[in-house]
């Protein structure tokens, strides 16, 4: 197979979600020397990241809000958090392609969230399918990847602001959705966030384990410097909080306290 970085970049620009599933499905069999080998940053390239024609991309005050209690509005529910799934698809190999010469436990970590949130994206579209949908039905925004581009400079501070605060309120809010759609007896969808939930955790961590892991390469005291980085960022952590998936994923109570 290529060598990692091409491969990863492959993976990373294609625009058809199913073809991007398959290519991170193989991205197990890659060479990932080449990544830890290479030096510094990738630069910016202009077809990063691949993603399909729909969904339309608007603002996220422009995404319309639908009740659970009728198909459409359970389907527009899904569909949201597919599309956090296709992007969390994109992050993860970005997390590999873009920051070189790391250690090799770096890559295998992001290369396999990469993998989970692929098989996430896979069972929300058919999911999707069985409602009578499909991905790019309704509009979604772009704000995570949007905050991608704002950490490619800094593999300390995408690890940080992008698994720590914006995949981490995934576990504060999925509960609320489960248990409505445990009331809603639509259990097919609860089977399948509840997967996502249990998982995510798992992610949040290896965000945290190597924040943590560039906190002390740089001498940096991580509470301290998250703390500083949330303020430059203009980032908020809001409650309710899911504390006790937050400590699974590496976050103290110390953090905790002052959110609530």
């Amino acid at each position: 197979m290529a060598d990692a970085i091409s491969a990863f970049y492959a993976a990373l620009i294609e625009c058809d979600p199913a073809r991007k599933c398959a290519r991170v499905s193989a991205l197990g069999e890659a060479d990932l020397a080449p990544l830890s080998q290479a030096g510094d940053t990738a630069e910016d390239a202009t077809q990063v990241p691949g993603r399909p024609l729909r969904p339309r991309l608007i603002h996220p005050s422009k995404v319309p809000h639908r009740g659970l209690g009728s198909v459409e509005g359970r389907a527009a529910l899904i569909h949201a958090v597919a599309h956090i799934e296709f992007n969390a698809i994109n992050l993860a190999l970005d997390a590999c392609w873009r920051f070189r010469g790391l250690p090799a436990a770096y890559y295998r970590d992001w290369l396999s969230v990469a993998q989970d949130e692929a098989r996430h994206f896979q069972l929300l579209s058919a999911r999707l399918a069985e409602l009578g949908y499909g991905y790019g039905d309704f509009d979604a925004h772009n704000g995570l990847w949007e905050a991608a581009e704002k950490t490619a400079h800094d593999v300390l501070v995408r690890m940080a602001l992008v698994p720590r605060v914006l995949e981490a309120r995934g576990l504060d809010v999925t509960p609320g959705m489960i248990r409505r759609l445990t009331e809603l007896r639509d259990a097919d969808t609860v089977r399948i966030l509840e997967v996502i939930l249990d998982e995510e955790v798992r992610h949040v961590e290896i965000g945290t384990r190597w924040f943590r892991h560039f906190c002390d390469l740089r001498g940096l005291e991580p509470a301290s410097t998250f703390r500083d980085l949330l303020a430059a960022h203009d980032m908020r952590i809001r409650p309710p909080l899911n504390h006790d998936a937050r400590r699974r994923a590496g976050f103290s109570d110390g953090e905790m306290a002052g959110w609530g």
